[in-house]
């Protein structure tokens, strides 16, 4: 399989060239077009309990779709909800998490699964994260652009919650404070995330919860002409 990514950062697109036969497993909502002879099956991918524990705990959608080729091969078009990147990462064997909502599409040998853990909990907004692991092409979207950052072992580097969007199962995790007790009520910024190498991490350029903050204030007040 081909994925050829375009219009990053702001409105990026992936282009899924599928060889005969070949699937590749979406997000519901992910797809934006699709050629001649490919067929979709919609279905609760790994059975009831494996789904409904995406749903509920990684922040994704009961129903999956899985696009197929036809014999002749044949192209897919994804995109994410919102404005931003997608990024591709080839997965050998290792795992990665990924934050609610941030899963676009993954090739068959790619497993999903909802994880409730003590690093997937200090890692996520609640519990909402998924593990990624096996062997092929993972697509996780943002909201802006995707910032990738590589630690080397030991080496420690923090970033918001609400602005991670994946990272390596191996790396440390580790909630804490921005600074002191005035910096942690009043800079806005609150907890955030310590991440130790080594590993990779990706981080989005803006945040969804930030732009929720926003939004409310403007929305008229009951009662109001």
């Amino acid at each position: 399989m081909e994925i050829d990514i375009q219009y990053r950062p702001s409105y990026s697109l992936a282009i899924a060239k599928l060889t005969s036969n070949e699937r590749i497993r979406a997000e519901a909502g992910a797809m934006v077009s699709f050629s001649a002879g490919v067929e979709i099956e919609t279905k609760a991918a790994g059975g009831l309990l494996k789904s409904l524990g995406r749903s509920l705990l990684g922040g994704e959608s009961f129903f999956q779709n899985f696009w197929k080729a036809g014999p002749q091969g044949g192209e897919v078009t994804l995109a994410p909800k919102l404005p931003g990147d997608i990024s591709m990462l080839e997965l050998k064997g290792e795992t990665v998490m990924v934050q609610s909502g941030s899963y676009l599409a993954s090739e068959d040998g790619i497993e999903l699964n909802s994880r409730i853990s003590g690093k997937a909990f200090m890692a996520a907004e609640g519990l909402s994260i998924l593990e990624a692991k096996g062997n092929g092409k993972l697509l996780v979207s943002s909201y802006g652009a995707i910032y990738e950052k590589t630690i080397g072992p030991n080496e420690k580097y923090t970033v918001d919650s609400s602005h991670l969007v994946a990272f390596d199962a191996s790396m440390g995790v580790q909630p804490k404070t921005v600074g002191g007790l005035k910096s942690t009520i009043f800079s806005g910024e609150g907890l955030v995330i310590e991440m130790t190498g080594p590993g990779r991490l990706l981080i989005q350029t803006r945040s969804p919860q930030a732009l929720i903050n926003w939004i409310i204030p403007q929305l008229p007040k009951q009662g109001s002409h």
